[in-house]
């Protein structure tokens, strides 16, 4: 059994309102458990085989398409369009290379907990502890930055008269968590609808603009001579390249949470590594479309600092035209798909964290339509505390984007970790490349981590302090708490008690 893992469920778990909790039928009990994990087990049960490969497919497009719209953009003010360039590929290869290793842990364990699942049977429980956290922080400080977003992208088009935007944030985190808790199939079917139309605007874009395509605004950045190794397509020199680091990821930035879906995916082992596979593709094609018809467009230097840089990339500093204003409702579009699906994200790696015990267990109790209420509604009311107070939406991107490159490092290093010491372990889904491949991903995810200190020092402080934090509260409490039967723990109790019986 793991150090520090109880072996049976404590009966310290507070009672759920009569309603929720109750509905679906009883689950199977973990091997080797007893009546009291079955119980335990059933009332923190997802609704299983609701998302086809399609459908998981969308979740992870969803994840990204807001930052086609905006945000990329600010690194031609850190890097110029050669810094952003050269930093948006080596992103790309380090997400690449992290999807095609999540891919074949997700095959090996298709689990609510995603990367902590990963980690705890790799790194052991603080690794698990240290890589749910950083994705928790990463999930609930995302939706949070994109209502922000969406209150400035309804008060600038003008609708419904609003003057401030506490109201939007409000109307966001309701209405989307009350999908969410209507059920999982219905609200992952919203959020391919709403994902289809933003594609569909970035494509309609990329045609507009690329008619106006002049390959001299590429390089419009004024040069800083000072900068070491400084020209015109490197204006900031190659320290640029890597302070663009963390705004090459926001063409991507999310697409490793498909595998929290897992518990609730139709064939999980077959359909993830699909639905991460052909996702990461679609969001490749949309990155490079994006830079290139927006700064070609209108050139670097005029989108650089645009909170909406696909309309200024179309209009300029001209009267809006028919096709701008399509884009801009657009993006609004794009926004509330990437809002809607990180809420999702972050209520399963709440729920999994909760249901072994290393955060509080009632956050992991689920409703008669299987979902998990409490996990959707607490972090949003963290979300919408956090919009109203601070309405810093860039702030608090920072600060996810600094807990994201934490978990990238951490959840490679699993890949490694397992390929090494774990050869024979069934993989029903190999990562090309192997060992190699998430060597990559892990060196360019320390590599970003790095980079966040470049952009804000303050918001890197500010995710460190949390982690030290949940760290005092994992250290000298839930870690002597944690949930045997849940099935993270349970796949890696298995595993040291293998170990075990090999050295004996």
């Amino acid at each position: 059994m793991a150090e520090g893992t109880e072996s049976r469920i404590p009966p310290a778990d507070p009672p759920g309102p009569a309603g929720p909790g109750q509905g679906g039928s009883p689950a199977v009990p973990a091997q080797g458990g007893s009546p009291d994990d079955a119980a335990y087990l059933r009332r923190r049960a997802l609704k299983g085989g609701s998302a086809g490969w399609l459908l998981l497919t969308g979740l992870g497009v969803a994840y990204v398409v807001s930052g086609d719209f905006s945000g990329w953009n600010l690194g031609l003010a850190e890097g110029g369009f050669g810094g952003l360039a050269i930093a948006t590929l080596l992103m790309g290869a380090m997400y690449a290379c992290l999807v095609f290793s999540l891919a074949e842990l997700s095959a090996i364990l298709p689990t609510a907990g995603g990367g902590y699942g990963f980690a705890r049977r790799a790194l052991g429980t603080w690794g698990g502890f240290l890589t749910g956290t950083a994705i928790l922080i990463e999930y609930i400080l995302a939706p949070a930055a994109i209502s922000i977003f969406i209150g400035d992208y309804i008060e600038s088009l003008n609708l419904f008269g609003l003057e401030a935007g506490w109201p939007v944030y409000l109307a966001c985190f309701a209405v989307f968590i009350g999908i969410h808790l209507w059920g999982v199939g219905e609200a992952l079917r919203f959020s391919l609808v709403v994902t289809a139309i933003a594609v569909a605007a970035l494509l309609i874009f990329a045609v507009g603009a690329f008619t106006e395509f002049d390959s001299g605004g590429l390089n419009d950045i004024p040069v800083q001579e000072d900068a070491f190794g400084s020209n015109s397509w490197l204006p900031y020199g190659l320290l640029g390249i890597w302070a663009a680091f963390p705004f090459g990821m926001w063409f991507f930035l999310g697409v490793e949470g498909v595998p929290l879906a897992a518990e609730e995916a139709k064939d999980p082992v077959r359909s993830m590594p699909k639905a991460l596979s052909i996702s990461m593709g679609v969001l490749v094609l949309l990155a490079l479309i994006t830079f290139f018809a927006a700064t070609g467009a209108r050139g670097s230097a005029a989108v650089q600092e645009a909170g909406n840089p696909l309309v200024v990339a179309l209009q300029g500093d001209g009267d809006p035209t028919a096709l701008s204003r399509f884009v801009n409702y657009a993006g609004l579009a794009g926004l509330v798909a990437s809002f809607f699906s990180l809420i999702y994200a972050g209520s399963r790696q709440l729920f999994a964290l909760s249901r072994a015990g290393y955060l509080p267990r009632f956050l992991s109790l689920t409703s008669s339509r299987k979902a998990p209420y409490l996990g959707l509604l607490i972090p949003g009311a963290i979300g919408f505390a956090l919009a109203a107070g601070s309405g810093n939406g860039g702030r608090m991107l920072n600060v996810a984007v600094f807990g994201a490159t934490i978990s990238y490092a951490l959840m490679a290093l699993s890949h490694l970790v397992l390929r090494r010491r774990e050869p024979g372990l069934h993989r029903p889904y190999r990562t090309p490349g192997g060992m190699l491949t998430s060597g990559v991903a892990f060196v360019l995810a320390l590599s970003a981590l790095v980079a966040t200190f470049l952009v804000d020092k303050d918001a890197a402080f500010i995710a460190l302090g949390v982690y030290v934090v949940a760290l005092a509260y994992f250290a000298f409490y839930s870690r002597h708490r944690l949930v045997a039967a849940a099935p993270e723990e349970e796949f890696a109790a298995l595993a040291e008690a293998e170990a075990e019986l090999e050295r004996d």
